[in-house]
């Protein structure tokens, strides 16, 4: 009976530990939880106040621009390629639009990326060669620049946080876009495959609205 008693009392003693160690493991995975929602939220809090003016990035001389210079503008931000399968369409519907509406407070912010396929080789000399001569682009192209990475630009990190894309907020291929309003903020974020006149409508409202 001893004997058996202490068995039970083993039993009873293994469950009770089982028990206290599912609840210390509940409640650790609950703290780690709301730790990473607080956080989260914290970040997203602190992404969230700014705009794109709080951005200073390079023009394709390398010198730095604030991007506050744009303030009140509606921009259409790209990474562009000169090589890409999209590049003639883009290039040529981007100026479309640019000559369309550059004179009611509408801007494209063009940057060159190497990091889909190769497809912007060269320098910044070179880019500008044939985005401006080839492609008659009249709108800012900027310095090249890597969008995803741990060397992407802070500005398309705050781009990439503020319009995530599909399967994921990394920048999938050449020519995706981001729309912002007067106010800085990203409103839209459109596909490579999206083509520049669909986006036409959205421009629009935008400079339209007060």
């Amino acid at each position: 009976m001893l004997l058996l008693s202490v068995k039970d009392a083993g039993m009873h003693l293994l469950k009770f530990t089982n028990w206290v160690s599912l609840f210390s493991l509940g409640f650790a995975f609950l703290y780690l939880y709301y730790a990473y929602q607080f956080s989260s939220s914290q970040i997203m809090a602190e992404e969230s106040s700014k705009s794109i003016y709080d951005f200073t990035v390079k023009d394709i001389h390398g010198n730095d621009v604030k991007l506050s210079e744009y303030s009140g503008k509606v921009l259409l931000i790209v990474n562009v390629a000169s090589q890409c399968g999209l590049t003639q369409s883009n290039y040529k519907e981007l100026s479309v639009l640019y000559e369309k509406y550059k004179n009611k407070g509408f801007e494209i912010l063009a940057f060159p990326c190497n990091q889909f396929g190769g497809q912007e080789p060269g320098n910044n000399e070179e880019i500008q060669e044939v985005a401006c001569t080839k492609f008659k682009a009249e709108f800012p192209i900027f310095d090249k620049i890597e969008v995803n990475g741990k060397n992407e630009a802070p500005l398309y990190k705050f781009l990439k946080l503020q319009k995530g894309g599909l399967f994921g907020n990394g920048i999938k291929w050449n020519f995706t876009k981001f729309l912002v309003n007067k106010e800085g903020k990203v409103v839209e974020r459109y596909a490579p495959v999206t083509s520049p006149l669909k986006i036409e409508k959205d421009i629009q409202s935008l400079l339209e609205s007060s």
